[in-house]
């Protein structure tokens, strides 16, 4: 059709023999939003990553303008008019907004000029273009991102999440930006977590469900109910052997204490947070990406710091502490990315186990026997598959580089640990082990802290589930009552929704 300007068909990917795209077909007319939702993991990112040339698919076929087309890198896919808005802008700081917009085109810069103003009359906005990056607001960012694009004569505009850090008239602004944009012909892919933004703005919907399209139609044809079912996992797969679980309780006659205590916690990306936990509890976090969980979490840890809110460990308020101190104290964090904040990889096993642990020793050095024998204890409690203690951690698959993450923040001996996606890129095997390490770690007494976006890891490993969406709490769901359905709802944000309309 003439007014088709992408088509994409049977679109495979995998990594490391994991498949994320199955299948997908869609297509873009000129004028549409076309939104697309889905959970964490159902591969948003790698689709729009393959449309802009990031990625390469594995099989398939992508049709821009009614031409074939096969991209190397994101160049080419400028070339075809499809430019990229990311969820947080990339603005140099200390160019202006002009230089911002023009870096990397080589045209007349009159010229360049011209279809700036052009743009900017269009669309009725204001900006000085001398203004420095860093005075640009979010919602500015954003709007030089899409002039960048509109002056690289953009026909395909990708929006992953741009409202996620926008006020409430900025959205109704860019709502207003977007609908000009596709009356003059563009058209528009609109990746978000907010649903009542898929009723308001979009003309077409896909769900994406674990690398395929489970429902897609025109927006006027679904309810909240309908996009919900599409959400949903199709058949729930169990991916460790269920472990035996009994509740963390304490003796007759035994007030229970909380072990950690959060009031009103508010920082960047999250608001007014609260919540206990008890010893020998998993506390599980579970939310979209970009809900806000890891900023929670490392704000309790201490890497980030804290708006307003108290912490309390061990009922001694904490906020004030260092992170050493936190530690020394028992409050330990796991970091979602191993490789880059976890691990030491030009190390070896031993080294990396026993790093926590050097400041409770006086000399630079832990002795030799020491070392060996914590590592070796160690290795053999997690099962680590390995040659021995000096044998190099970038050596090791990465389920037993992730089990030496773990060891290394339990030699501290915490009194709670955070673990934040602790099964993230690893075999089922290893996985099935971390179960069942932290499992035994909660009969110890240890409070755990779970943030995962595997829905069926929450549900199978915690005895109560926080669900965050737009960095706020929506519910706290207690174990009877854990379901992927009761879980996914709250963390889409559907019954807050539903009450609104």
């Amino acid at each position: 059709m003439d007014d088709q300007l992408l088509h994409i068909r049977q679109i495979y990917k995998q990594f490391a023999g994991n498949p994320v795209l199955k299948g997908v077909d869609l297509t873009l007319y000129k004028g549409e939003v076309f939104a697309i939702v889905g959970g964490n993991g159902a591969g948003k990112s790698t689709l729009m990553k393959i449309i802009t040339g990031l990625y390469r698919p594995d099989q398939g076929q992508m049709v821009v303008e009614g031409s074939e087309v096969l991209f190397h890198q994101p160049s080419d896919a400028h070339k075809h008019g499809i430019y990229l808005v990311p969820q947080e802008p990339l603005i140099f700081p200390n160019m202006t907004i002009r230089e911002n917009v023009t870096i990397g085109l080589h045209e007349n810069k009159a010229e360049c000029a011209r279809r700036i103003q052009h743009y900017l009359s269009v669309l009725g906005w204001n900006l000085d273009l001398n203004r420095r990056g860093l005075s640009l607001s979010i919602a500015e960012q954003q709007l030089v991102e899409l002039l960048r694009g509109l002056i690289r004569n953009a026909k395909i505009l990708i929006l992953d999440e741009p409202t996620s850090t926008l006020t409430f008239s900025e959205i109704n602004s860019l709502f207003s930006t977007i609908k000009k944009l596709t009356s003059e012909g563009l058209g528009v892919f609109y990746i978000t977590h907010r649903l009542t933004e898929i009723f308001e703005l979009a003309d077409t919907v896909a769900v994406l469900r674990d690398g395929v399209i489970s429902a897609k139609g025109p927006v006027r044809d679904f309810t909240y109910e309908k996009l919900l079912e599409g959400l949903m996992p199709e058949k729930i797969e169990v991916l460790a052997p269920q472990l035996e679980r009994t509740e963390a309780k304490p003796s007759a006659g035994q007030h229970r204490e909380p072990i950690l205590s959060v009031k009103n916690l508010s920082g960047y990306r999250f608001q007014n947070i609260s919540f206990d936990l008890y010893p020998g509890e998993i506390l599980g976090i579970a939310g979209v990406v970009g809900a806000g969980r890891t900023e929670l979490a490392t704000s309790i840890f201490g890497l980030e710091p804290s708006n307003s809110g108290e912490i309390f460990l061990d009922r001694e308020s904490i906020k004030k502490y260092s992170l050493r101190e936190r530690i020394n104290r028992g409050l330990v964090y796991v970091p979602e990315d191993r490789h880059q904040h976890g691990l030491f990889s030009i190390a070896s096993l031993k080294m990396n186990i026993t790093s926590t642990i050097l400041p409770k020793f006086r000399s630079l050095f832990i002795p030799f026997k020491k070392e060996q024998d914590i590592a070796a204890q160690a290795i053999n409690s997690l099962k680590v598959v390995t040659t021995g203690p000096s044998q190099f951690i970038s050596n090791l698959s990465g389920g037993n580089q992730q089990k030496i993450v773990l060891s290394k923040y339990l030699e501290t001996g915490p009194k709670v640990i955070i673990l934040d996606e602790p099964t993230r890129g690893i075999d089922a095997g290893a996985r099935g082990d971390i179960y069942k390490m932290i499992d035994d770690l909660k009969h110890t007494g240890l409070a755990v802290i779970l943030i995962s976006s595997d829905t069926e890891e929450i549900v199978q490993l915690s005895d109560r589930v926080l669900v965050m969406h737009e960095g706020r709490m929506t519910t706290t769901i207690a174990k009877e009552d854990l379901t992927i359905d009761s879980i996914t709802t709250a963390a889409f944000g559907i019954q807050k929704e539903l009450k609104t309309l």
